[in-house]
């Protein structure tokens, strides 16, 4: 059973981007949530991974990653899966400044 947690995934709210993709990002952080990353077989409609897997996305960094929108440098699994662990770092480095505990 995936790991939930509300405070993780209402920390997003308000918050700046962590994913920053270079010529999609709005920075816009009224439009961030707790994207989740998945490996396959762990994501899917209706299936999320943990929320420990999440990162700070905007809604256009978010639609590229998820496959909503198309980006042509961030089209292979390299790429997509170097801004998520990008993202993943940074949203774990601001959550230990929030003092939210994993």
């Amino acid at each position: 059973m995936p790991y939930r947690n509300k405070e993780l995934r209402d920390s997003a709210r308000g918050e700046e981007c962590t994913i920053n993709i270079p010529g999609v990002c709005n920075r816009d952080p009224e439009t961030t949530v707790l994207a989740h990353y998945g490996e396959p077989g762990e994501k899917g409609t209706g299936i999320k991974p943990d929320d420990t897997s999440g990162a700070f996305a905007c809604s256009a960094c978010h639609d590229v990653l998820d496959g909503r929108s198309k980006n042509p440098f961030v089209e292979g699994t390299c790429e997509k899966n170097w801004y998520w662990f990008r993202g993943m770092r940074r949203t774990w480095k601001r959550w230990a400044e929030m003092g939210i505990q994993l």
